[in-house]
C-alpha cells in the first residue's frame, strides 16, 4: 500500500510515517498543503491522510480541488477540530473517513486499512475463519470448534468486524461506528453488554479468552484460539 501523508506537525507526521512504515507501507509526505496536492495529482496512492490545518492550502481546500480534478483516492482526514459540525464538513467536503487528534495509531492503522481495501477490486468473501471460529456469511452460520453457535444479528455483525480483524486493537468506538453505523456516544454500555454476551457463548464451549479486554484500547480477537 503507498501512502501520502499531508501533515504540518513535524511529530505527528514522524509518529504516523513510522507507524506505516514498520507495516512495510510505503509513505510519502507532505508538511504543506501546496506540497501535498501537488503529490497527489502526480502520483497514484491507496490512502491519503490528510490534515485540515495546513500552511499555504487548507486541507479542505486541497481535498476539493483533487475531488474537482477527478481524483477519487480514498482520504482519511486527521485533524485537531473535533467538533461535530466540522467532522460533517470534511466528510461533505470529500472526505471518507475522519479521526481526530490525540489518536492511537493502532486505530488509525484499521482505518486506513479498511479505507484502501474499498478502493481495490477484490473478489467478495463468503467465509470468515479465525483458529476454531468459523463463520459463512451467506448462511449466518456461525460454528466455534465444530459447535454451532446461535447469534443475535449485533452480535453477528459485532463478531464478523472483530474476525475481519484478528489479533488487532479495535477501540470502541470503532467498533460501535461499525457495527450501529451512527456517532458513538462514550456514556454507552452498548458494546460492553455485547462483547458480554458473546464471551458467554465462548465460555459454555471453553473459550472464555478467545476475545481479550485490553484496557483503555479496546477489544481484540486472538487468533490463537
Amino acid at each position: 500500500m503507498r501512502i501520502l501523508i499531508v501533515e504540518d506537525d513535524a511529530t505527528t507526521l514522524k509518529y504516523v510515517t513510522e507507524g506505516f512504515t514498520a507495516q512495510q507501507y510505503h509513505v510519502d509526505s507532505a508538511s504543506d498543503g501546496q506540497e501535498g496536492l501537488t503529490l497527489a495529482k502526480h502520483n497514484d496512492y491507496d490512502l491519503i491522510i490528510l490534515d485540515r490545518m495546513l500552511p499555504k492550502l487548507d486541507g479542505l481546500t486541497l481535498l476539493s480541488a483533487l475531488r474537482n480534478c477527478g481524483n477519487v483516492t480514498p482520504v482519511l482526514i486527521l485533524s485537531a477540530l473535533s467538533h461535530v459540525d466540522e467532522r460533517v464538513k470534511g466528510l461533505r467536503a470529500g472526505g471518507d473517513d475522519y479521526m481526530t487528534k490525540p489518536f492511537a495509531f493502532d486505530e488509525l492503522l484499521v482505518r486506513a486499512e479498511k479505507l484502501a481495501q474499498r478502493n481495490q477490486v477484490q473478489p467478495a468473501l463468503t467465509d470468515l475463519d479465525v483458529g476454531s471460529l468459523s463463520m459463512e456469511l451467506l448462511t449466518r452460520k456461525v460454528t466455534l470448534d465444530g459447535h454451532d453457535l446461535l447469534l443475535q444479528p449485533k452480535e453477528f455483525q459485532l463478531l464478523k468486524y472483530l474476525m475481519e480483524n484478528p489479533n488487532k486493537v479495535i477501540s470502541r468506538t470503532l467498533l460501535f461506528e461499525a457495527v450501529w453505523d451512527y456517532h458513538f456516544d462514550p456514556r454507552t454500555n452498548v458494546i460492553d453488554v455485547h462483547i458480554a454476551k458473546l464471551r458467554r457463548k465462548f465460555e459454555e464451549l471453553g473459550y472464555g479468552e478467545l476475545i481479550e479486554t485490553v484496557r483503555g484500547a479496546g477489544y481484540r480477537l486472538c487468533k490463537g484460539y
